[in-house]
């Protein structure tokens, strides 16, 4: 007689399905064993076993699940897989911002606020701090005194380290988080250069590799004599932290410098400062989401930008990047032969600044070569409003601000560019990725799932269901997009069904 069942699902491995597999095992092994209470000393056995084998086969799940990169979910395997591939997740990028500097009077002197000045927003917690980037400068006597300088949110940091003489040296930076490409090292024999890795490196290269962990603290590594040189005496490590989103604060945040100012005569001035635009550029590390959809891109581009979609998954390795999309003559009939558009939208939506479309263009074409006789042009976005109308009757208990509230909260949910978890949302794309579930391009965006997310608002009863009584741009129909556009929700127009007045 066979003492396991045939029929075993190896899928059940948890404490309770465990123990009770172990006790018809040992009923079947052991018939004049009935003395199964907790007080036997048999059960407790039992039950230890049960719990081991609970705890390996958790441990052996994670370790299946923590190996792949699509299921794997802790952020220090995340990095590690990717990087197999070739791809760094982005750390965080610091916002800038251009402050006007502005003294009470015309100085006596020249005025000068050096670089790496610090600045802040005006709240009293949770201030954001940001740097000079450049030397502010106001000459004597000049009316009005004023100038303009760019400000950067990062903190400058600088330590020293001694090299050992020996291969492969490695050295952990002190302070996080620490921001891309910020990392400059001058060691007693010379200055050194950040690359990828030390594949292509000689003896006599002077290259260092920065890796960043999961708690966004870098490490810098030097070579071996024969793929990069080895440092000599003290190295000297210069590099920025901060960044993130959060700084991106609007016009006028930027308004305290701490501190006392004298001209370069020793007179005494009064600073002020403020900002007369929004902030921008500020963005988040990878989240575990992204860098899981674009770590398998890098296989397909690998260091060149040749197809059409190698533009695009180019120009999105730039953080402050979320959407892109290429256009040739293929896609458009008015690009010319031999030449694509470049639509990028940053992070956050709106339209890029000429900083980021020239960002985007070295991205495409030098940092990952293009091909020389084909011209790039990098473009803003161009948005196709989506306005919705509806008459909409409330369910019992919920106030016309309650349904105006939640509606509003559906839609801008549907229409985000981002998830929550930092991935893209599919619901939202260039009108070139709409398609069907076959594939093929739709060319529209579809009017029944719009009804759908209003319908389904938590404050909802129905709509009403008279022509136009819910409507996008004005129709009761699908609404046509272009290759190039990218849906945006614009107004939202509410009627109540019961009362007949807008809300």
């Amino acid at each position: 007689m066979a003492i396991l069942p045939t029929n075993l699902d190896y899928t059940d491995r948890d404490f309770d399905s465990l123990r009770s597999r172990l006790e018809s095992l040992l009923r079947s092994v052991f018939p004049d064993w009935t003395d199964y209470q907790l007080a036997n000393f048999g059960v407790v056995m039992l039950e230890m076993y049960a719990f081991v084998g609970d705890v390996l086969g958790f441990t052996m799940d994670n370790q299946a699940a923590e190996s792949r990169i699509v299921t794997a979910s802790q952020r220090k395997n995340i990095i590690a897989l990717a990087a197999l591939l070739g791809y760094s997740p982005n750390t965080n990028q610091p916002a800038t911002a251009t402050v006007t500097v502005t003294l009470q009077t015309p100085p006596v002197g020249n005025f000068t606020l050096p670089i790496g000045q610090v600045v802040r927003t005006k709240r009293i917690t949770e201030q954001i701090e940001f740097e000079l980037v450049a030397v502010a400068s106001i000459l004597a006597g000049a009316n009005p005194p004023t100038t303009t300088v760019v400000v950067e949110n990062s903190s400058s940091q600088q330590e020293v380290f001694s090299s050992s003489g020996l291969p492969n040296q490695e050295f952990q930076l002190g302070e996080v988080p620490y921001i891309d490409n910020s990392l400059a090292i001058v060691a007693a024999d010379g200055t050194y250069s950040q690359v990828v890795n030390f594949l292509s490196s000689t003896f006599s290269d002077k290259h260092f590799v920065v890796v960043v962990d999961q708690n966004d603290r870098a490490s810098i590594k030097f070579g071996n004599s024969v793929n990069g040189s080895i440092p000599q005496g003290s190295i000297t490590a210069d590099y920025k932290t901060g960044g993130g989103s959060a700084a991106n604060v609007e016009a006028g945040n930027i308004s305290v410098i701490e501190g006392s100012f004298v001209d370069d005569l020793g007179n005494p001035v009064q600073v002020t400062i403020t900002n007369a635009l929004k902030a921008s550029g500020g963005t988040n590390r990878s989240t575990v989401e992204q860098v899981r959809q674009e770590a398998p891109e890098t296989l397909r581009v690998l260091n060149r930008t040749v197809g059409r979609e190698d533009y695009e998954i180019n120009a999105k390795r730039l953080p402050s990047i979320a959407r892109a999309l290429m256009t040739t003559s293929n896609e458009d009939a008015g690009v010319e032969e031999n030449a694509g558009l470049l639509y990028i939208i940053p992070a956050g939506g709106g339209t890029p600044t000429q900083t980021l479309k020239d960002a985007a263009l070295n991205q495409v074409t030098i940092e990952y070569p293009n091909t020389l006789t084909f011209l790039v042009e990098v473009r803003d976005p161009v948005y196709l409003t989506i306005n919705v109308s509806a008459r909409v009757y409330r369910k019992a208990g919920y106030t016309q601000a309650d349904t105006r509230a939640a509606i509003e909260a559906a839609l801008a949910a549907w229409f985000q560019l981002e998830n929550e978890d930092g991935s893209e949302n599919e619901n939202v794309d260039f009108g070139f990725n709409f398609k069907d579930v076959d594939g093929n391009p739709t060319g529209s965006i579809d009017w029944s799932i719009l009804f759908g997310v209003v319908q389904a608002a938590d404050a909802v009863r129905k709509i009403g269901d008279q022509p136009n009584d819910f409507a996008l741009n004005g129709v009761d129909d699908d609404v046509a997009i272009n290759v190039k556009e990218f849906p945006v929700l614009g107004t939202v127009t509410l009627t109540d069904g019961d009362s007949g007045e807008a809300f």
